[in-house]
């Protein structure tokens, strides 16, 4: 690596490929790990001690600064072997986009407050790498005139000072680079940062996006979100997410704080809820989502496909339309059959979904066991099986997603080591 001092900002190397030296890649960097250094003579800049390369599989491992031997706009090279154990913070190590990016500082001039929007890293003469400025936006005017709010400035890493125990830290430059990001993508991120962190960027997350998350969360993070809210908020929350993956969540509390946040939720929410609620865990019942697509047989297939292409219906569900007599809300009428989404693209659109309903399969008892459930998904190749009670009405679908969850084992996450990866409940308020 060059002896001449570089100076690179952090947030144009985000998503940027790392190459080993023969020019294969090794993955693509998601942040930069540095030390806090304090002195007799007081704050230094922090040290940069190496970067966190997301691998094959989404593992996120470290690598030193001192294997990195190129860095420019376009990609990072690095030398030597890689310790693939998934990364984990020690002692004063912060990272810089997921913990100093959107953090509040007072300027040391007496200018006021402002939020880092990005840093610069320095390379020194004996081959070290430093922070050693920060771009920043202030957030009020003061110190003398000129002095705006949302001016852009850049200052050294000694003019500003922070104190990351005083105020939360913003996420809006966290939630912009993961804009576009899928929700399990942006769940593995989340379980990457440290509790506060990760409370944090919760919190700025909108109902819809932090509901479509949570549901890709271990359950020691689900919980520690939730309970972490707002009581009306959580509820807010649990309302956007699928009734069974809800269940599953409240299942995580005690009775009083889970009856406390059903009571915040809307009557027929809360009512889908508590029917999976009361279900033996491992049964069909508590298995399913109670709001697959249902139709009466007089509906046309042109009805079905528009159901079908609904924004909100999950691949999965979407594979089948149920067919049962009215009502249409479950437990249904009489439950008649299913139509699979290949038979509804075979007709045209006016032929009666009743016309072309699959008899053969015949739909898992709400009591039947996960074994009972994977058989038949197994043995007729489906994603999706209807589920009736004792007096067969519909009362809901298992979907193959929902048996996967339920077929792994509850440390799948797990360190390299074999470990699970776990965090510190926190008691809901």
């Amino acid at each position: 690596m060059s002896t001449q001092p570089t100076k690179i900002f952090i947030a144009r190397l985000l998503g940027l490929d790392v190459f080993d030296p023969l020019g294969d890649r090794l993955g693509r960097l998601r942040d930069v790990v540095v030390l806090h250094r304090e002195t007799q003579l007081g704050r230094r800049w922090p040290l940069i001690v190496g970067i966190v390369v997301e691998v094959l599989g989404k593992r996120r491992v470290f690598v030193p600064m001192t294997r990195v031997t190129s860095i420019d706009s376009t990609q990072i090279i690095v030398t030597g072997l890689v310790n693939l154990r998934r990364f984990e913070q020690r002692g004063a190590e912060a990272l810089v986009i997921g913990e100093i990016f959107d953090r509040k500082v007072v300027l040391r001039d007496g200018s006021g407050e402002a939020t880092i929007e990005d840093c610069a890293m320095e390379q020194t003469k004996n081959g070290d790498w430093k922070l050693s400025e920060v771009f920043v936006r202030r957030t009020g005017s003061g110190g003398g005139l000129m002095r705006r709010k949302g001016e852009a400035l850049v200052v050294s890493w000694e003019e500003t000072l922070y104190e990351t125990t005083l105020d939360p830290q913003g996420a809006q430059h966290f939630l912009a680079t993961h804009e576009d990001t899928q929700p399990a993508d942006l769940a593995d991120a989340l379980h990457d940062l440290n509790d506060k962190r990760m409370l944090e960027v919760a919190e700025e997350l909108q109902d819809e996006r932090l509901a479509d998350v949570l549901q890709e969360l271990p359950e020691e993070d689900q919980f520690q979100i939730l309970a972490n809210l707002d009581i009306k908020r959580a509820a807010d929350i649990l309302e956007e997410m699928e009734p069974d993956d809800a269940a599953d969540l409240l299942g995580l509390f005690t009775d009083a704080q889970r009856e406390a946040l059903l009571g915040r939720m809307e009557p027929d929410e809360a009512e889908d809820v508590r029917r999976l609620l009361e279900y033996e865990e491992g049964t069909a019942g508590s298995l399913m989502t109670p709001v697959p697509i249902i139709l009466p047989p007089e509906a046309t297939v042109a009805e079905a496909l528009a159901q079908v292409r609904q924004e909100d219906i999950s691949p999965a569900v979407a594979a089948a339309v149920l067919v049962c007599r009215p009502p249409l809300e479950t437990p249904t009428g009489r439950y008649i059959g299913m139509v699979h989404m290949q038979q509804l693209l075979r007709y045209p659109p006016p032929e009666h979904v009743g016309n072309i309903i699959d008899r053969s399969i015949e739909p898992v008892a709400d009591l039947a066991t996960l074994e009972e459930v994977s058989r038949v998904l197994a043995t007729y190749d489906l994603t999706l099986i209807p589920v009736v009670n004792e007096h067969d009405r519909l009362v809901g679908a298992v979907t193959i997603d929902d048996v996967l969850d339920a077929l792994l084992p509850e440390d799948w996450r797990t360190n390299d080591d074999g470990t699970p990866v776990q965090k510190v409940s926190r008691s809901f308020e």
